[in-house]
């Protein structure tokens, strides 16, 4: 059979997403080659056909992932001025629905606790990936006239980080749902974002 000459990097894209969504349930140590490419319908002998390495293949899934965070971000901000994009970022992150969809939500979230047994490549894009969107919440906090913006922009990803996983790790799911009330209503208070709220913005 004839491919198309695309055909090697359309498998090799499939099959990048398909670890991305692993990579995200079930960590770095879950995502078994012979299960990504059992759901690609492909054999696991081809795995090297298109990675070096395991470790090469999780980098590369753990940038779809962060590609795919960034394209999210987008669309929920889209046409937004920057208060109303903070607004709709923390509403998005700090909520039951990503807590309750790890396969789609942040890989800040699902990866943070199995960084430190990965090697220095995975570790670097991971960095990579946490200052970036600290620089895209910084950012849009100055556009908002918030100050202090990449001091605040950093608790700020500590904060939402911080309470889905922890919603997640509760068993209690009234408890788990207040977590993340509480600390989605602290955020937007300490921003300045509550129609009620008649403070001064950071």
């Amino acid at each position: 059979m004839r491919y198309a000459k695309t055909h090697k990097q359309e498998t090799r894209e499939r099959v990048v997403k398909i670890a991305a969504k692993m990579l995200r349930e079930k960590g770095p140590e879950g995502v078994g080659v012979a299960d990504v490419m059992r759901e690609a319908d492909l054999t696991h002998g081809g795995f090297y056909a298109h990675f070096p390495s395991k470790d090469a293949f999780l980098t590369e899934s753990l940038n779809e992932i962060l590609t795919q965070a960034v394209e999210k971000r987008r669309e929920l901000t889209e046409g937004l001025s920057p208060r109303e994009a903070l607004d709709a970022y923390i509403d998005y992150y700090v909520s039951a629905r990503h807590r309750d969809n790890p396969g789609n939500g942040c890989p800040i979230v699902a990866l943070n606790s199995e960084l430190p047994r990965q090697s220095k490549k995975f570790r670097a894009t991971f960095d990579d990936g946490v200052k970036s969107l600290i620089d895209w919440l910084a950012q849009t906090m100055t556009a908002a006239g918030m100050t202090d913006s990449e001091k605040h922009a950093a608790a700020m990803l500590a904060a939402m980080a911080g309470a889905v996983a922890l919603s997640r790790a509760v068993s209690d799911r009234e408890f788990s749902d207040a977590l993340l009330k509480t600390t989605n209503s602290g955020i937007k208070t300490q921003l300045g974002l509550t129609n009620s709220s008649k403070q001064k913005v950071l």
